[in-house]
């Protein structure tokens, strides 16, 4: 069967292992130097482990592949003990994963594992108490994160996705230096949507402008961001670590880069490892636009400094 599965480029990969911790499903290995997908059926091809890698080896590709096997995946997690089962249980949560999730939780509920806490996957639709004997992954109940309980998906509550007015581009003028609000620096914000996966490569903010790409942590723990990074600039955020469309998001900045004059792009990510995937993002996204912008990068510390 095709689907998207990860692909690691040899001629960059240094096997420096950065990689593994973040594939707890055990997909990855170092393997004579290399990091190498040592089983098609334990990579569930959402590249979390894409930001993690400083040389940008590793992409999603679609292609022929063993189907992800989320059983044969748990008989390898919970050798780990708790705290990588609530990864993994995390990592679906996070990507949004249900079907998943819930066969990861099926198995431990079946095999007496103590399920770990953790932040469930936010569910669209409002839950009432599951049939006695009801069987949680195949009836639709949710397993609660204590491992105590179901409770079961009202398909009457759910209602359909109408469209979201948020997502509407608009630009906002910035005419001369913004005034202070109960003595914070004004907002420096020239457009709207700010994220990724909202923006349209044709919104006309991009023609001529100054890009900011930066890790939507970046803001939170910058408390100089709006000053000193965002001034004058068109802003787009995105998780090189959670968000799932990696490739997507690559596709999307090419366009921008393709139908517009871009003058400049600020990368800005966190000094952890998986923030660094960033960069890796807007690199490849110049490559396949075939466009050389000058970019300059920012690194955030977690203590709010910045280098």
């Amino acid at each position: 069967m095709k689907r998207k599965i990860i692909s690691i480029d040899e001629t960059k990969c240094t096997g420096c292992g950065q990689c593994i911790p973040d594939c707890p499903e055990g997909a990855l290995q170092v393997i004579d130097g290399k990091a190498r997908l040592v089983s098609d059926l334990f990579c569930d091809g959402l590249g979390a482990c894409i930001g993690t890698c400083p040389e940008g080896a590793i992409s999603v590709v679609e292609r022929d592949a063993a189907p992800y096997d989320e059983n044969a995946v748990m008989e390898t997690i919970v050798q780990q003990g708790a705290p990588v089962i609530k990864a993994h249980l995390e990592h679906l949560a996070g990507h949004g994963q249900i079907p998943l999730y819930d066969l990861a939780v099926e198995y431990l509920i079946e095999k007496g594992i103590p399920i770990p806490d953790h932040s469930p996957p936010a569910r669209s639709a409002r839950r009432k108490p599951a049939a006695k004997g009801g069987h949680p992954a195949r009836d639709g109940v949710e397993p609660h994160a204590s491992g105590h309980g179901v409770c079961q998906i009202d398909p009457q509550a759910a209602h359909p996705f109408a469209g979201c007015p948020g997502s509407a581009a608009r630009s906002i003028p910035r005419t001369g230096p913004q005034q202070p609000v109960g003595g914070t620096t004004g907002s420096e914000l020239r457009q709207w949507p700010v994220q990724l996966t909202l923006l349209s490569p044709a919104a006309p903010y991009f023609d001529n402008a100054d890009l900011l790409v930066a890790a939507d942590c970046v803001p939170f723990a910058y408390a100089g961001f709006h000053e000193h990074l965002l001034k004058d600039r068109i802003v787009i955020i995105f998780c090189p670590k959670l968000d799932p469309d990696i490739e997507g998001y690559i596709d999307k900045l090419s366009q921008i880069f393709t139908l517009h004059a871009i003058r400049s792009i600020t990368v800005a990510h966190m000094e952890v490892p998986c923030c660094s995937g960033v960069r890796y993002v807007v690199d490849t996204a110049l490559e396949r636009a075939g466009k050389k912008i000058p970019v300059s990068e920012k690194t955030i510390t977690i203590d709010g400094g910045i280098r």
